[in-house]
Formats: structure tokens, C-alpha cells, sequence
């Protein structure tokens, strides 16, 4: 029996590196699509709009796969303080990744819509909001593998950036939708993209919060 305890112990630690390693997988994945649909969006590239679209089944398909493992390692080992955590962040943070995945695949189906039409004022400045949200999410998994939490220290300051370029389409959007009705449909198209890379980072602001809570049990607010 005790020697069956710290075998236990080691299957469980095994299963617990092996989740986290595909949490951060699927982060990688979730990510790219939203780095790949801006390059859609940029370029109106159909091959670019096919790569995101063909990525969603496989975002998917990890996110039910680490939610099954997670779930299996809670009923068999009923982990305890930090390793609860973990498994609870694991949880968490797979519904905001796939979140944001299925953003980038939005934005992809935004630029499909628009290809063959010119873009306007160099894209009112969507491309930098993108970089900001993709940069949000890239610390909140490299906090998660690492402990770093100063990879999130400022993750309020960073959304509130990302919000305000958000405002700054929107009204920029609307500015030329009244000075030309023709212009409707793509700006339109412009707000929705604006508005899924909002989101984005606020879900990368709730991941954050998530990972502090796993390393030291302390809730924070960031969003």
C-alpha cells in the first residue's frame, strides 16, 4: 500500500506536466490563428482565411481533450493547494484560449468578406491593436509555464491600451461611414474585427488572473 502511494504521486505529476504542456500547445494554436487572421485581414489573402478556417476542428479538439484529462486527474488523485490550482487553471484558461481562437477565426471570415475591396486608412489602426492582444496572451502562457508574474504585472495598463485604440475605431469608423455611405461595409466589417480584439485581451487579462491565483492562491481583479 505506501508503496503504492508515491506511485501514485508520480502518475499524477506526469499526467499534471503533460496537461500543462498541451494547455500551452493549445495556446500557441489559439494564438496563431489570431496572428494569422490579421495577416488575412492585412493582405485579404484567401490562403491565409483557409489556414485559420482549417485550425478551428483542431482547437477544438483540444480543448475537449485537456478538459476530459483534467477532469479524470480531479476524480482519480483528488489533488490538493498548488496541484488543485493548476488543474483549475487548466480549466479555465482552455475556454478563454478557445475563445480566442475562434476570434482569429472570425476575423478571417471578416477578411474573406472583404477581399477584392481596397481597405481604408490603413486599417484605423486595427493591425497595432492585434499586436497588443496577441502580446497579452504570449505573457499570460509564458507566465503560466513559468511562475514569471511579472509577465502580468501590467496587464491593466496594457488593456486599457487596447481599449482605447478600440474607442479610437469605432469612432474613426463611424467618421467615414457618415462622410460615405459607401464606405459602411467595410468599416462595419472594421468595428466587428476592432471589437473581437478587444475581447481578446480581455480574455489574456482573465488567463492572467487565473495564473496568479495558481501560484500564490491569491485572487486578483484585472478586468
Amino acid at each position: 500500500m505506501s508503496n503504492g502511494i508515491p506511485m501514485a504521486k508520480e502518475k499524477f505529476s506526469t499526467e499534471l506536466d503533460r496537461l500543462v504542456v498541451d494547455v500551452l500547445k493549445m495556446g500557441e494554436l489559439a494564438n496563431a490563428m489570431l496572428c494569422r487572421s490579421m495577416r488575412a485581414f492585412k493582405d485579404l489573402d484567401p490562403k491565409e482565411v483557409e489556414w485559420v478556417h482549417s485550425k478551428k476542428g483542431e482547437l477544438d479538439w483540444m480543448d475537449r481533450d485537456i478538459e476530459e484529462r483534467a477532469l479524470q486527474l480531479l476524480t482519480l488523485y483528488n489533488p490538493m493547494a498548488k496541484d488543485m490550482r493548476t488543474v483549475a487553471c487548466v480549466l479555465k484558461m482552455i475556454t478563454y484560449l478557445n475563445r480566442i481562437g475562434r476570434y482569429g477565426k472570425d476575423i478571417a471570415r471578416d477578411a474573406e468578406a472583404l477581399i477584392g475591396q481596397p481597405h481604408i486608412s490603413k486599417l484605423v489602426n486595427i493591425p497595432h491593436m492585434q499586436v497588443l492582444a496577441s502580446g497579452m496572451v504570449r505573457d499570460a502562457l509564458e507566465a503560466f509555464a513559468t511562475g514569471n508574474l511579472k509577465l502580468i504585472s501590467e496587464f491593466r495598463e496594457r488593456d486599457d491600451e487596447v481599449d482605447a485604440i478600440w474607442e479610437s475605431v469605432l469612432r474613426e469608423s463611424l467618421t467615414y461611414m457618415m462622410e460615405d455611405q459607401k464606405k459602411i461595409p467595410t468599416c462595419m466589417h472594421y468595428i466587428m474585427v476592432a471589437r473581437y480584439l478587444e475581447r481578446c485581451a480581455d480574455h489574456s487579462c482573465k488567463i492572467a488572473e487565473k495564473v496568479h491565483y495558481m501560484y500564490t492562491g491569491e485572487h486578483i481583479e484585472i478586468k
